[in-house]
């Protein structure tokens, strides 16, 4: 079996620092601030990149403005 343990960011409730915790979903109230030990701690949302193929276009390429500025950019997707 396959065990999936994702990296949350966290963010300090006693220095306000922020940390990345690979955390085990079901263990998630052991989560301690490497720094100065505070248990209160926020896990914040986190933002990804993702590669897509290439040729592929944001929103479907269908014209209409779309691509990945909306059409303002001039930059031809």
């Amino acid at each position: 079996m396959l065990w999936v343990m994702p990296i949350y960011e966290y963010l300090c409730a006693g220095c306000s620092g922020t940390f990345e915790e690979l955390v085990s979903p079901s263990d998630e109230s052991g989560v301690r601030c490497p720094e100065c030990g505070e248990a209160a701690v926020t896990r914040l949302l986190s933002s990804f990149a993702s590669a897509r193929p290439d040729g592929a276009m944001v929103g479907g390429g269908g014209g209409g403005g779309g691509g990945c500025c909306g059409g303002s950019c001039g930059c031809g997707h």
